[in-house]
């Protein structure tokens, strides 16, 4: 069976990207600031300079930026289901039954398409040969993303 009129829309891999790139934008400024919070006051409380290259500070510091950057995401999904590149590019995430994402739901997605785009991106790839246009992220976490109607003209 077909999609029908009322069966909401599967985004393309290009509009995915959209928003993608959108939210990296915005990300990329996000993580300057959280650099920010984290390095200044380790300067000044420890008087000496961040310790850039010592492993054990390099791998806490990806782990905390991987934290605000999961709490980016997790925060948006549970909070109307879109980021603003999302909103831009009029997707939304939604559970597979059509229901808002639940914090658990979120963490899920977040966690599953961390691990879908590691390599090379080909858990988003994955979209263009998938029967129902799905990422592997998708499928693992029983969410999907959808277009979001473009809404009614107003009148003149």
């Amino acid at each position: 069976m077909g999609p029908t009129a009322d069966a909401p829309q599967t985004p393309s891999l290009m509009r995915r990207l959209g928003a993608l790139l959108y939210d990296g934008v915005l990300l990329l400024g996000l993580l300057m600031l959280a650099i920010l919070i984290v390095i200044v006051p380790y300067d000044l409380i420890a008087a000496r300079p961040y310790p850039h290259g010592e492993l054990l500070y390099r791998a806490l510091l990806r782990g905390y930026l991987l934290v605000v950057i999961g709490g980016f995401y997790v925060y948006f999904w549970t909070h109307g289901g879109q980021t603003l590149g999302m909103r831009t590019w009029r997707l939304r995430v939604v559970r597979e039954d059509g229901g808002p994402l639940s914090i658990a739901n979120a963490v899920r997605r977040f966690a599953w398409a961390a691990l879908s785009l590691a390599p090379a991106g080909l858990g988003l790839w994955w979209c263009l040969v998938d029967r129902d246009g799905l990422a592997w992220h998708d499928r693992r976490s029983h969410t999907r993303l959808v277009i979001v109607p473009r809404p009614p003209p107003k009148g003149r």
